[in-house]
């Protein structure tokens, strides 16, 4: 399964697209956590107080999980995740 990662969290990771062991029948949440084993320092900057921070939107197909069954939702085949922290500009 792939992450996109947007902004400072592809400079951490060190890509945009990331590849964690992850597949269908899997959570979300076991995605997040394949990338975090993976690039552990995302971790600090993605979680906070043991669960997903506030200001970190995880993306499941373009919609937030926050809308459906958060990271316990089920991962199908062509799946698309994304992190997006907060952004800003003009």
């Amino acid at each position: 399964m792939e992450w996109k990662l947007f902004a400072d969290l592809a400079e951490i990771a060190g890509d945009r697209a990331v590849t964690v062991d992850a597949e269908p029948g899997d959570t979300v949440g076991d995605a997040l956590d394949a990338l975090l084993d993976a690039h552990p320092d995302l971790r600090d900057r993605v979680i906070e107080d043991g669960t997903v921070a506030d200001h970190i939107n995880v993306l499941r197909n373009g919609r937030s999980v926050h809308h459906d069954e958060g990271l316990d939702a089920t991962l199908e085949a062509g799946d698309e995740l994304a992190l997006f922290p907060p952004v800003s500009g003009g």
